[in-house]
């Protein structure tokens, strides 16, 4: 095989440097102070490492700043398609301890109340949340930071639960997908070792929070044979690993479909992920929402004498969700002070009008100021804007026309030519109707005598 040009060499070498993101997650190390305090480090994940040794950080704790060993790469695939120029994660960590499943249906995960010994020691948990992804991950740390050149303590991520989709946006009717998948590999090889060969049994949960409150919506605990709680508003998860390798790590789907959202599923989901004694969550922000349509009338023209104002004009704004964030506003175009004004009169809004998909409408009108002859062929329009819409929004327009100002149209002088046709041959039909019967009593006459 030949061997590639050092430029090519150079060239992937920067491609693939790119494509792998960020190399340091600057993060926080939150703890509980006690009393309702909370206290705040500063800590640092170092996802890929040049030639050489770490770079040092002399601003942080050895124990905060974690060399991370992902065997199953989900942290490095998470950030493999992250913009350049995005703002970077918000990132924190806190410790961890593993615990068995809490809801009744999770329990068959963890036969053995008791956590095994396997799983001993330090666990800290690593939450990141960005409009590109949300994700946590727990972490095992080695218990000594490894001497210098760099004090830093290798950790290995154990449990990476991954969402692309941290706000989705689903028009309102449409049937919403939310993404999640999850990875695992044994913390270590006697864990690995004390089970059958094969995936672990995972438990699946997705909630929704409103009002403090959480409602679940599908819970899940594949090969189980669990007895489950039925699932609500006809959910679907697709629920399994994606592959059955003996010893890890292992990848697997989460993914929830609700089919046909309404406005009263918008709100935060929580998907966790049950391990035996370990668990994994993200949290998604939902949010439903349809464009609004605009129409004005009356159209396409209104009529107006000089000195005189316009009719009302009405602008029906309908079938858009949320009602939160609409603005209406009223312009005159072309009109005597340049292209482009501020539509002078009086205008107010009707109140909401609700559907039965959850989709508000609303009127919005004004009575324009009286006109002269310059604001002969300017436009009325009205403009809205609403969050689901581009920056300039959604308009509609009138064209206003004053009296007196405006010649025959190719339209009038067609309808003069046809009232004229018409009345040409209206006449015609009278005068043959006389003459008719002008000969039938002239011939009734000549009978007689």
């Amino acid at each position: 095989m030949k061997p590639l040009s050092l430029p090519l060499t150079v060239a992937l070498a920067l491609v693939t440097a790119v494509s792998a993101g960020p190399a340091v997650i600057e993060c926080w190390m939150v703890e509980d102070a006690g009393a309702g305090r909370l206290t705040k480090k500063p800590a640092a994940l170092l996802l890929r490492q040049g030639p050489g040794t770490p770079p040092p950080r002399p601003d942080l704790e050895p124990e905060l700043y974690l060399k991370v060993h992902d065997p199953a790469g989900a942290l490095q695939a998470a950030f493999r398609r992250y913009p350049s120029d995005a703002p970077a994660p918000h990132c924190e960590l806190s410790r961890y301890v593993p615990l068995p499943a809490s809801a009744i249906w999770a329990r068959g995960l963890t036969p053995e109340q008791s956590c095994p010994r396997s799983l001993d020691g330090t666990w800290l948990m690593v939450s990141m949340s960005s409009p590109i992804f949300s994700l946590s991950s727990l972490l095992r740390p080695q218990s000594e930071p490894q001497p210098e050149p760099a004090l830093i303590t290798l950790a290995t991520a154990v449990l990476t639960v991954l969402t692309h989709t941290p706000t989705p946006r689903i028009q309102l009717g449409q049937d919403a997908l939310l993404d999640l998948n999850f990875a695992y590999m044994p913390p270590s090889s006697e864990a690995a070792t004390s089970v059958a060969p094969g995936p672990p049994p995972f438990g699946l949960e997705w909630r929704r929070q409103h009002l403090g409150k959480g409602h679940l919506l599908l819970a899940a605990t594949p090969g189980l044979g669990e007895q489950m709680p039925a699932a609500q508003e006809g959910a679907v998860a697709f629920a399994a690993w994606d592959d059955d390798e003996p010893w890890g790590p292992w990848t697997g789907n989460g993914t929830l479909q609700l089919p046909a959202v309404q406005p009263f599923q918008e709100g935060a989901y929580q998907a966790t992920v049950h391990l035996p004694y370990l668990q994994g969550q993200v949290t998604l922000e939902l949010a439903v929402q349809k464009r609004p349509k605009v129409s004005l009338t009356p159209a396409p023209l209104v009529w107006a004498a000089p000195g005189e104002a316009p009719p009302e004009l009405l602008c029906h704004v309908s079938h858009f969700y949320p009602s939160e964030g609409l603005e209406v506003k009223w312009e005159l175009r072309g009109g005597p002070e340049g292209s482009f004004q501020k539509a002078e009169g009086q205008r107010w809004l009707s109140a909401l009008r609700h559907h039965s998909d959850g989709s508000v409408s609303l009127s919005a009108h004004l009575q324009p100021d009286p006109v002269t002859a310059k604001h002969h062929g300017a436009r009325y329009a009205c403009r809205v804007h609403h969050p689901t819409l581009p920056a300039l929004g959604r308009s509609a327009e009138v064209t206003l026309e004053v009296a007196g100002l405006s010649g025959p149209s190719l339209e009038d002088g067609v309808g003069l030519f046809l009232s004229a046709f018409l009345l040409l041959g209206l006449i015609k039909a009278l005068g043959w109707a006389a003459a008719y019967k002008s000969t039938l009593k002239d011939s009734k006459e000549k009978k007689a005598q």
